[in-house]
């Protein structure tokens, strides 16, 4: 199966467990691999026949921007469904969300959470 990869689609947001990230916001980068079938675009030089990634970007971005989850996991579960659900092309999806600066205590990495999904097994 064919696939497209965007990467780095970064974004701030305001989902987070503490009351503090849900006010002030943090950033957040998202990487997400669609698997389609692209022969027919790869022919015809058409966007009609493939994904327009500028839209799935779009609503990665919107959906970061606009949604205040108490957990990431919510959150990387609403990208990768609402992809499925409004990209017919698109069969299976990968989506891995970063929380860049988490804020723990003396901890100065990141918190990824990457999510699977395909419209013939949604779990």
């Amino acid at each position: 199966m064919d696939s497209i990869h965007l990467t780095g689609i970064r974004c701030y947001g305001y989902t987070g467990y503490l009351a503090e990230e849900q006010l002030l916001g943090q950033w957040f980068e998202v990487d997400v691999k669609l698997w389609l079938d692209i022969s027919t675009a790869a022919k015809s030089d058409a966007i009609e026949d493939t994904v327009d990634y500028r839209s799935i970007i779009a609503k990665v971005q919107h959906l970061i921007k606009t949604s205040k989850f108490a957990l990431i996991e919510r959150l990387v579960a609403t990208i990768a469904d609402s992809i499925l659900i409004e990209c017919d092309r698109v069969l299976r999806v990968q989506v891995s969300l970063s929380k860049p600066a988490p804020p723990i205590p003396d901890f100065g990495g990141k918190i990824t959470i990457e999510l699977n999904r395909s419209k013939s097994n949604p779990f």
